[in-house]
């Protein structure tokens, strides 16, 4: 189930390039950087994905990312999604992902796995929801 929202932001990919997959489906590696907030604080955030094409037309994306706090907290995230690309260019993400922290302000973190609504416009610019999956 759903549960409370716990994250939001935006951001811009500044990177892209094509992976080797050899005798696979094409594959592309992109990177974000965004703001925004985690667990009600503010915080900036730097991710790296890869995303698979698959048969369907869908594609299969997993990735990691370092999100930090202004009080100095930090988290990293691994996780997983499908991809669903739009007629306008945009694509928009579906999945989950698992943090680790150490920091006392986000150390819950590392207990949940939460939800994500992640979408990348034709333009290169970012938004995303995370939900506590209960």
């Amino acid at each position: 189930m759903l549960g409370e929202k716990i994250g939001e932001g935006s951001g811009k990919v500044i990177s892209q390039r094509v992976l080797p997959n050899p005798g696979g489906s094409p594959k592309m590696e992109t990177t974000f950087q965004g703001s925004g907030k985690l667990m009600g604080l503010a915080s900036n955030e730097t991710g790296t994905y890869s995303a698979e094409l698959r048969p369907d037309g869908t594609l299969f994306g997993q990735g990691q990312g370092l999100v930090m706090g202004m009080q100095g907290e930090v988290a990293s995230w691994t996780g997983q999604g499908v991809g669903l690309p739009q007629k306008d260019g945009s694509i928009k993400y579906r999945g989950a992902i698992y943090f680790d922290s150490k920091s006392p302000t986000w150390s819950r973190l590392t207990s949940i796995a939460a939800l994500f609504e992640y979408e990348v416009d034709a333009q290169g610019h970012t938004k995303g929801q995370l939900f506590e999956w209960k």
